[in-house]
C-alpha cells in the first residue's frame, strides 16, 4: 500500500463529495522515490511452480514474482525494461497497456506486428516515456501467455509537483485475473483444433494473484463450502485491504482477465468513480462496478463505516453463465484482526445476464470536464463485423467482416517501414459488411478466410469505426467483446442495440462528453462507436481483449505515418523477411 501525501480529509457526506470533485480540483501525491528520470529494470522471464489458488501449478513468472513487479514512474520518465527470456522452447514479448508508445512504435511488445519475439536465452530492451498519468498494466502479447500469468501492474503518477484532481490519503492496487489448472499451451492447442475444443470457465478468480478454490474465507454462509485456515503465509492467502477508519483511500482496479468479465463490490461502502483507461471521468457514485478484460479504474472510498467491523470485498463473474465462484478478501480497518469476519455476508454478484444493469453502469462514464472533445467531423468510416464463423469444415474462428486475423512471420512495422511487400497480403480488408446481413441468426454461410492484410490510414486523418456485434455459431447468442486499442486513446460516441443505422443513429453520438479509454465494449447484439485521430506513427492492433478469441482471430491491425517512424532497434526485426534483409544489407538503418 503506497502512503500518499499528508493532507487534511474533506469533512463531508460522500455524495457531497461527488459534487465537490466535479466542479474543483482537490489535492494530489507524487509517490517517485527516483532521483532522476529514468527507471530502469532487469527482468527474467520464466516458469516456477506457484500455487495461485491453494492448488500448485506452473505459472509464468518474472524475477521469480507472480504476478509480475510493478512498475511505478512519473509521466515524462523513461521507463527501461532489459528482459531476459528463460523460457526453454518459446518467445516472448510484453505489451504495455495504455502507454501510447509515441516515437517508439517497436516498444509497442507486439509479436509479429511491433516486433520479433524474443527468443530462449536472449535479451531485448524495452525503451519508452511514460506518457500520461494513470492505472494501467502490462502483459504477455504472444500466444496466450497472459493465461500462463504473465502480467503486472503499471502505474504512472502526474510530473513531479504536479497533483491529481481529487483527494485521498492513500492508494490500493487491485490486478485481477482469471486462472485454470489447464495450461495455456493445452488450452491453444485445444482453439486450434479440429473440432475445437473450449478451454472452459476458469477454476479461480484471483486479486493480485491469489484465490481460493479448495476452501472459502465466507464458508459460514454456505454450508457446501470449507472454511479456509490459511495463516497468510501462503501463496494463495487472500489480499487483505487494509484501512484505516475516517480516510479516503483511492482503489486502483485493472483486469487483465482472459475469459471473464468482472463486478466488484465493497461491503457497506460506495464507490466514487473518477478514472477510466488513464483518463479522468465525470465522477459519479455507484454502489458496484463492472469491468471488463483490458480496462482500468480507479474509485475513491471514504472509510467512514462502523470502524470496530470489517468488510467484505467481492468480485464475481458477469456476462458468463458464472461457473465460478466469486473472489473474496476483506476490507480490514485496522486495528481489527483480519481474522474478524464480516457480519453480513458478501455483497450478491448482479445476475450475469442482467445486461441492463451492465449498461447503465457504463453508459454513466464520461469525460471530466475540462478533457479533449473528439474532431466534429471524421474523415473515414469503417465497420467492423463481429463473427463467429468456421473454417474447412471444423475449425472455429472468429472473423472481423469475415475476415480471421492471422499474423504473418515477419513483424508488419519493419515490412511497411522497409518496403517489404511480399510479407503481407497488400490488399486491405473489407472496410464494411453487407447491408442484408442479419446479426441476429448465425451466418447462412458460416465459413471464413485467414488473412493479415491492413488497414492503412493518412497520418492525422481522423477515424470512426463502428463496431458491430452478431450472433454466434449458436442459436439466440451473442456475446460481449472487449475492444482494446493499441497506440492510441479514442473517444466512445456511443452505443446502441441492433444494427447500427446512419440515419438513425448518428444523432446519438456523443460529440459534447465522450469518455476517452483504450478499450470499449460491445454488448450482445449491439453496436459501439468510437473516434480517434491517427496521429501516431506506427503499426497497431486493435483486438478483442478476450484472449481465446484473439487467438483464434479476432483482430484487425491498423497502419498510420510508417514512413516517419524513426530507428527501429535490429533486434526488433531479426526474423522473417526483415532479418533477410538487415543480413544482406548489414548497413541498413531500418
Amino acid at each position: 500500500m503506497a502512503k500518499a501525501a499528508n493532507q487534511p480529509l474533506f469533512p463531508l457526506p460522500f455524495l457531497v463529495i461527488f459534487l465537490i470533485f466535479s466542479m474543483i480540483s482537490g489535492f494530489g501525491i507524487t509517490l517517485s522515490e527516483a532521483v532522476n528520470n529514468t527507471r530502469y529494470f532487469k527482468w527474467e522471464v520464466e516458469y516456477m511452480f506457484w500455487s495461485p489458488d491453494c492448488v500448485e501449478n506452473l505459472v509464468m513468472g518474472i524475477n521469480g514474482q507472480f504476478p509480475g513487479p510493478t512498475i511505478r514512474a512519473n509521466v515524462g520518465d523513461t521507463i527501461i525494461v532489459e528482459l531476459v527470456n528463460k523460457l526453454f522452447t518459446e518467445g516472448v514479448v510484453i505489451h504495455w497497456h495504455g502507454i501510447l508508445q509515441r516515437e517508439t512504435p517497436w516498444a509497442d511488445g507486439t509479436a509479429s506486428i511491433s516486433q520479433c519475439a524474443i527468443n530462449p536465452g536472449e535479451t531485448f530492451i524495452y525503451q519508452f516515456k511514460a506518457d500520461k498519468p494513470g492505472t494501467y498494466f502490462y502483459h504477455g502479447h504472444l500466444g496466450m501467455q497472459r493465461s500462463a500469468g504473465l502480467y503486472g501492474s503499471l502505474i504512472i503518477d502526474p510530473e513531479e509537483g504536479k497533483k491529481e484532481p481529487f483527494h485521498y490519503d492513500e492508494e490500493i492496487n487491485l490486478l485481477l485475473s482469471d486462472w485454470w489448472h489447464k495450461s495455456a499451451h493445452k488450452q491453444e492447442v485445444g482453439l486450434s483444433s479440429s473440432p475445437m475444443r473450449w478451454i472452459g470457465e476458469p477454476e479461480t478468480i484471483l486479486i493480485n494473484g491469489r484465490g481460493q478454490i479448495s476452501c472459502s474465507i465466507a464458508a459460514k454462509y454456505n454450508k457446501n463450502l470449507e472454511q479456509c485456515k490459511l495463516k497468510g503465509g501462503e501463496q494463495c492467502a487472500p489480499f487483505i485491504l487494509q484501512v484505516k477508519p475516517k480516510k479516503t483511500y483511492r482503489i486502483r482496479i485493472a483486469s487483465t482477465t482472459s475469459l471473464s468479465a468482472l463486478n466488484l463490490a465493497i461491503g457497506n461502502h460506495q464507490l466514487l468513480v473518477v478514472e477510466a483507461d488513464g483518463n479522468y471521468v465525470e465522477p459519479f457514485v455507484t454502489s458496484d462496478i463492472d469491468i471488463y478484460s483490458g480496462e482500468s479504474y480507479s474509485v475513491l472510498i471514504t472509510t467512514n463505516q462502523d470502524p470496530a467491523q470489517n468488510y467484505w470485498v467481492s468480485v464475481g463473474v458477469r456476462g458468463r453463465l458464472p461457473k465460478t465462484p466469486p473472489a473474496l478478501t476483506l476490507l480490514n480497518y485496522l486495528p481489527n484482526s483480519v481474522a474478524k469476519l464480516p457480519v453480513s455476508p458478501p455483497p450478491e454478484t448482479p445476475n450475469w445476464e442482467d445486461y441492463a444493469r451492465s449498461k447503465n453502469f457504463t453508459y454513466r462514464i464520461l469525460a471530466a470536464m475540462g478533457s479533449p472533445n473528439p474532431p466534429i467531423k471524421f474523415n473515414r468510416r469503417i465497420f467492423l463485423l463481429n463473427t463467429q464463423n468456421r473454417m474447412n469444415g471444423g475449425f472455429t474462428k472468429w472473423a472481423i467482416n469475415n475476415v480471421s486475423l492471422s499474423l504473418p512471420s515477419t513483424p508488419y512495422l519493419g515490412a511497411i517501414k522497409i518496403g517489404l511487400n511480399n510479407t503481407f497480403n497488400q490488399n486491405p480488408p473489407p472496410e464494411t459488411f453487407s447491408e442484408d446481413y442479419d446479426i441476429f441468426n448465425p451466418p447462412p454461410n458460416p465459413n471464413t478466410i485467414t488473412d493479415n492484410g491492413v488497414y492503412m490510414f493518412n497520418l492525422g486523418e481522423t477515424v470512426d469505426v463502428i463496431l458491430q456485434n452478431a450472433n454466434t455459431l449458436n442459436d439466440k447468442h451473442s456475446e460481449i467483446h472487449p475492444w482494446h486499442l493499441h497506440g492510441h486513446d479514442f473517444w466512445v460516441l456511443g452505443y446502441g442495440e441492433g444494427k447500427f443505422s446512419a440515419a438513425v443513429d448518428e444523432k446519438k453520438l456523443n460529440l459534447k462528453n465522450p469518455p476517452l479509454r483504450n478499450t470499449v465494449v460491445i454488448f450482445p447484439y449491439g453496436w459501439t462507436a468510437i473516434r480517434f485521430v491517427a496521429d501516431n506513427p506506427g503499426v497497431w492492433a486493435f483486438h478483442c481483449h478476450i484472449e481465446p478469441h484473439l487467438h483464434m482471430g479476432m483482430g484487425v491491425i491498423f497502419a498510420e505515418g510508417v514512413h516517419k517512424v524513426g530507428t527501429i532497434p535490429t533486434k526488433a526485426l531479426a526474423c522473417g523477411g526483415t532479418a533477410k534483409v538487415l543480413i544482406n544489407n548489414p548497413t541498413q538503418k531500418p
